[in-house]
């Protein structure tokens, strides 16, 4: 909004020039979405507790977690809100993209809400049934993905694989159940790792930095010639949002870490596991999401390996799942177990980083 009400002036005062970069727009969404979550945290945490919003803990898991029950929860209202007001003031309002990035955001954060929601008034860990959830997502996710199908440019439907410049296959339209099962899985993963203080907000701040960087890059039509990754024209608005993200994540964690004052439920989880699916979609970074967001994928695979085991041996491979509760009940303190995965993502996003000349 701010470029379109502001840059006009240009012809008047050189200093509205400013505001056409990238850089600068995007350096001051992330304060804004800062900003924001800062000075409206403190009020939804009261607001939340005195409606009685509060996290049910399951049983099962250790028992350090029982102190956390009745803990506010749905704090993704606060993340979300944060984004989309600053998105919507710094990004560019004629970018398709910063639609589809909103659209993504906040629809994943409405399933996730309905989420929530149940498990509060049901006073338990189960919210929508399995069934229902997935087949929201799976909706939704579709009529992203048919978006930038129908919006497709040349490397939309092309397959890219780190360290290797060209990509490996057109997969035409099979792009549309790959770039679903994605955004599916990403905004799952997401959510399966949410379950400490702190860690899952902590790894997608490490995630959002690193998409920035990486949108920024494949926007630039020299550098990304340069650096021979795929140029996607205008994609270099996603660094806004990326910072937007960032921003309102690291709002978030002020008040998410150890011990919790908030927790951002599937409200939050949803979201920010869509949003951060969708970018590696448009910026051409699907299957180096796998590297970004390695302690994602890992989580995720500790319940698939547990489950699938269990099912044919009735035995574990964890001692509970996700992997994070496993390090938990080998004696790890949760602030270990947080900040050691934390070391992890960031390793990650080094490694993925060091791709985009590594090829």
């Amino acid at each position: 909004m701010v470029l379109k009400l502001l840059y006009p002036f240009v012809k008047y005062f050189t200093f509205f020039n400013i505001f056409q970069y990238i850089t600068f727009r995007a350096a001051y969404a992330a304060i804004t979405a800062l900003l924001i979550s800062f000075l409206l945290g403190p009020w939804l945490i009261s607001k939340l507790r005195r409606i009685k919003f509060g996290q049910s803990i399951r049983t099962d898991g250790p028992s350090t977690h029982l102190a956390k029950s009745g803990t506010p929860t749905m704090g993704g209202l606060l993340i979300i809100f944060s984004i989309v007001v600053s998105v919507l003031f710094w990004q560019d309002l004629d970018n398709p993209f910063t639609w589809i990035l909103l659209l993504t955001t906040v629809g994943y954060g409405f399933i996730g809400f309905l989420d929530d929601m149940i498990k509060i008034r049901k006073k338990n860990s189960s919210g929508l049934s399995a069934g229902i959830k997935f087949s929201g997502q799976i909706i939704l996710s579709l009529v992203i993905v048919m978006i930038l199908f129908i919006n497709r440019t040349p490397a939309t439907t092309m397959l890219y694989i780190p360290f290797i410049k060209h990509p490996v296959a057109d997969l035409s339209y099979f792009y549309i159940p790959f770039a679903v099962t994605l955004l599916v899985g990403t905004s799952n993963a997401v959510n399966l790792t949410d379950g400490l203080d702190g860690l899952a907000i902590g790894l997608v701040i490490m995630v959002g930095i690193t998409f920035a960087i990486i949108a920024y890059l494949t926007g630039h039509s020299v550098v990304s010639k340069y650096l021979q990754i795929p140029f996607v024209k205008h994609s270099w608005e996603l660094t806004v949002f990326c910072l937007a993200l960032v921003g309102a994540s690291v709002g978030f964690l002020w008040f998410n870490a150890h011990p919790a004052e908030i927790m951002m439920g599937d409200t939050g989880s949803l979201a920010l596991g869509g949003a951060i699916g969708v970018t590696s979609l448009i910026i051409k970074k699907e299957i180096l999401l796998i590297i970004v967001g390695g302690v994602f994928v890992l989580e995720a695979l500790s319940v698939i390996i547990q489950v699938v085991y269990y099912k044919f041996t009735k035995k574990r491979v964890f001692k509970m799942a996700p992997i994070h509760h496993h390090f938990e009940l080998l004696g790890w303190a949760e602030s270990k177990v947080v900040i050691r995965f934390w070391i992890l993502g960031g390793l990650f996003a080094i490694l993925s980083l060091s791709t985009l000349k590594i090829q």
